[in-house]
């Protein structure tokens, strides 16, 4: 595995580094600050979404830190909280000209204190698992990015399954998402998906069956191609039927989805039109969450906020 993960590309708090210099300023980074840091995530070959940014700081605004020093950006972090119970790290950069000098391990503290108590979720590639377990968290799954043009699969061997699939407004609003959301995710998330399900060039669909959702889906630009997440489901035919719509409303590009393994009708679906596995990174907590319907996530959301 040669990828870097998307949260040891700075310092790693267990490395061994020192401490940061004094001059390195860590404080809270607004809206304005963050093109600096998806512009380096896109160089680590993450694929950054073109408008994700805003969706993020809707759901926690104070979980952003950047690290100055002399007034240039050198390192960042997120810790976005969700409720009182679950918070999740991501977008752990340090620039790569300035690596190796305690920027990330100050960076890293700064953004865990946000946390508090919770229970913190990230997304990290399996070789650092060790890593992070030194710093209390546990593997839960691994998720692989698979992409590519999709192939047209072959037709379901039952033919296609009843139901429809319509834009989420249609399907009830944020109302009724938020209510399937929260069956499919550790956390009640209703200020992301409001911005996210309205986000600019994001197409947000819902799947339903005899008036009940059965699934939504979301796909969006990105830098190298349109990314797909969420992508929740009841059963493999209404991920499917999600998943054929979403294509449908790019033309067919390019496309990327984080698929967790846990899943094998996840990875089946991918297989099926042609997707290829790229890098993997595994799920990891510092302690429990509460119970949702892993076998319902056919792609996660984002790496970034989990």
């Amino acid at each position: 595995m040669t990828r870097p993960d998307p949260h040891t590309s700075g310092n790693h708090p267990t490395a061994g580094t020192p401490e940061a210099p004094e001059r390195l300023d860590i404080t809270r980074a607004t809206l304005d600050d963050w093109p600096v840091v998806t512009g380096w995530a896109a160089g680590e070959g993450w694929n950054p979404g073109l408008a994700d940014s805003r969706s993020f700081f809707a759901q926690d605004p104070d979980g952003f830190f950047i690290g100055r020093v002399d007034g240039e950006p050198v390192s960042a972090i997120s810790v976005v909280n969700y409720g009182d119970d679950y918070a999740f790290l991501g977008f752990y950069l340090v620039r790569p000209d300035l690596r190796g000098r305690g920027y990330g391990i100050a960076t890293w503290k700064a953004g865990l204190a946000h946390a508090g108590g919770r229970t913190v979720g990230l997304d990290g590639v399996p070789a650092q698992q060790d890593n992070y377990r030194k710093s209390g968290f546990g593997p839960e799954h691994t998720t692989v990015r698979y992409a590519g043009v999709p192939q047209s699969p072959r037709p379901a061997a039952d033919g296609p399954a009843p139901g429809a699939v319509i834009p989420v407004a249609e399907a009830g609003g944020l109302k009724a998402i938020a209510l399937y959301d929260s069956a499919c995710y550790p956390a009640e998330r209703p200020r992301f998906l409001a911005s996210w399900l309205a986000g600019d060039g994001h197409r947000a669909l819902a799947r339903v069956v005899d008036g009940r959702v059965t699934g939504y889906g979301v796909v969006r630009p990105a830098r190298d191609a349109f990314r797909v997440g969420p992508l929740f489901a009841d059963t493999p035919q209404d991920a499917r039927a999600l998943f054929d719509a979403l294509l449908a409303a790019v033309g067919r590009a390019a496309v990327a989805v984080d698929v967790p393994e846990s899943n094998p009708a996840a990875v089946a679906l991918a297989e099926e039109y042609g997707l290829t596995p790229g890098f993997a990174t595994a799920r990891m907590y510092t302690g429990p969450v509460r119970r949702f319907a892993q076998e319902r996530i056919f792609g996660i959301t984002t790496l970034e906020l989990g």
